[in-house]
């Protein structure tokens, strides 16, 4: 299952020993792991984001779900996984970004207190256990949450919602004169260009989401192939 991990931990030292853990798991095929950061909140409520960490088998995924999280905990992250991963962040950050509730966000803003810092990770995992207890082991706090599919249900209703309105300042715009007639024209260029961006970011995020999901099956395919090819070796070494 595709979940959205946190493990929160007192210090930047021990999430780094956190990461190396979570890739560890990985490398034993224990998990998948997709795109992680190491993050740590300042004395003054700042989220920051470590360039130097490296964006995970698919690097473009801190334009995704791991970078909507960060941005809704407060981070700069646009910048700093740009810089990190050369991740297009090209939407608004919010729940539907980051496909998870905002009861999530809220609990890791509770963990992560100011000179806290954590690792933030997206990965498929089947059984908990393994995660949860070598984080546990060095002192982390896992909290984490199943990811939900991209939807553009409320964007959709949005969009209905102002061409209704347009329609409406449209029809009046018809029988209006002078002064009138100016002010509803600027109203219906306004939800003109709202309309048209919102449509585009809907678009954005679709395709972004989309691309995302063949990465992860590229990755998954890769590991598989890999696994094989042990067990081949395996098969064909002499006893």
């Amino acid at each position: 299952m595709d979940r959205m991990l946190v493990v929160a931990f007192d210090n930047e030292t021990k999430a780094y020993e956190g990461k190396k853990a979570l890739l560890a798991l990985d490398a034993e095929g224990s998990v998948s792991v997709y795109a992680y950061a190491v993050i740590s909140k300042q004395g003054d409520g700042k989220v920051t984001v470590k360039k130097e960490d490296d964006p995970g088998p698919v690097g473009t995924f801190l334009g995704g779900s791991v970078a909507a999280l960060i941005g809704l905990l407060g981070g700069p992250v646009a910048a700093a996984l740009a810089g990190a991963a050369g991740a297009s962040v090209g939407f608004g950050f919010d729940v539907d970004s980051a496909r998870i509730g905002g009861d999530f966000v809220q609990d890791v803003g509770e963990l992560l207190t100011p000179k806290r810092s954590a690792l933030v990770a997206e990965i498929d995992e089947d059984w908990t256990t393994p995660v949860d207890t070598r984080m546990e082991a060095i002192g982390g706090t896992v909290i984490r949450r199943a990811l939900a599919d991209v939807t553009d249900t409320v964007n959709r209703e949005d969009i209905a919602a102002m061409k209704a309105d347009l329609a409406q300042f449209k029809a009046e715009l018809a029988q209006a004169r002078g002064d009138r007639k100016a002010k509803l024209q600027a109203k219906i260029d306004v939800l003109n260009a709202r309309i048209q961006q919102r449509a585009q970011n809907a678009k954005e995020k679709r395709e972004t989401f989309e691309k995302q999901q063949h990465e992860k099956a590229q990755v998954l395919k890769k590991k598989a192939s890999a696994a094989g090819r042990a067990i081949r070796d395996l098969a064909n070494t002499p006893v």
